[in-house]
């Protein structure tokens, strides 16, 4: 038996507890780990609050993330005592996650955690700063440079963006960072972004065409916050687009991309192919300042997850959330 957060849906709704749970309901793989540290991400807080379907089979455990240490593999490549990390593919949505003591998971989905990392440092940057790397390293081969201009990154407070700010500045980019919450620019100016916008400058519906300013965006919001960033970024530059926190539609024109030649390079992390994975955890682990996780991270119990999620859907904290299993 082991614990776990437990999803369970019936005729009064979605239930979420830490539970006891047997070994029998872990789904099939070839590694089993024992989980150090789990996240809550955003996708976590829709599953928990039932606010998105996220969930694709009953019961579920959630949690996209984990970082621990392999009991048990017949994978070729992982053996008993190797330390793993775990981003998306899947758990938490299809199969059970990693909001537990216990993963049973595939051996081509881990990557070796980074010696520069601890667990914990792994999963204060888990799925949102590793896509916050992939959103770096798809402004890079769309030729982004320091010193090309300034680099947006909406959503700034989130995860992916407060480590996308970080990443940013440390290479030596001027970063914008673009919040709702108006109380946050020291925080913001700690990571090291050089100037800060109310995110209300970019969340209403604009013109096609705007002032060019943008070199390069980060953006994890979508719809009209998408589409003014588009409208902004400079002839040749490029946007990289990773979430939808203020909505999945896109209400825009295609003349940002006919008349400027702007860039939208779409970026996923569940299911990035291994080297991409691999090259991401690498650059985080040369170009991310280990301090900065003190800052952007705060540390909770598994028994304090279904209150958190909630809190998380209702904009109230900020940058990642790293959950203490075992």
């Amino acid at each position: 038996m082991f614990k776990a957060l437990l999803l369970e849906k019936g005729e009064g709704g979605v239930q979420a507890a830490v539970r006891a749970v047997d070994d029998t309901g872990l789904p099939e793989g070839d590694v089993l780990l024992r989980i150090a540290h789990s996240t809550l991400n955003y996708k976590d807080a829709l599953a928990i609050t039932n606010r998105g379907p996220v969930v694709r089979a009953w019961p579920m455990v959630p949690g996209i993330d984990g970082a621990g240490t392999v009991l048990e593999s017949t994978h070729p490549a992982w053996k008993p005592g190797d330390v793993a990390v775990l981003n998306g593919w899947g758990v938490g949505e299809t199969r059970w996650g990693c909001l537990a003591e216990r993963a049973r998971v595939r051996g081509d989905w881990l990557v070796p955690l980074p010696a520069a990392f601890t667990t914990r440092q792994a999963m204060a940057i888990g799925t949102a700063g590793y896509t916050a790397m992939l959103c770096v390293l798809a402004l890079e081969r769309h030729g982004v440079v320091p010193g090309d201009g300034e680099v947006l990154v909406t959503g700034a407070t989130g995860g992916v963006g407060s480590v996308a700010v970080a990443l940013l500045s440390k290479l030596g980019h001027r970063v914008v960072a673009a919040t709702g919450k108006t109380g946050e620019g020291d925080y913001l100016q700690r990571l090291g972004a050089q100037g800060v916008i109310d995110r209300a400058e970019l969340a209403a519906p604009g013109k096609p065409l705007q002032k060019e300013r943008w070199a390069a965006v980060v953006d994890a919001v979508g719809s009209h916050t998408l589409v003014n960033a588009c409208a902004q970024t400079r002839y040749g530059g490029v946007v990289a687009a990773c979430g939808l926190a203020g909505g999945g539609d896109f209400p825009g024109t295609v003349m940002p991309f006919i008349l400027r030649g702007v860039t939208l390079a779409g970026v996923d992390s569940v299911y990035a192919p291994p080297q991409r994975r691999r090259e991401a955890w690498g650059r985080l682990a040369r170009d991310l300042e280990p301090a900065l996780l003190e800052t952007i991270a705060a540390d909770i119990g598994l028994d304090e997850v279904v209150a958190q999620a909630a809190h998380l859907m209702e904009g109230k904290l900020r940058g990642r959330v790293v959950v203490t299993i075992g």
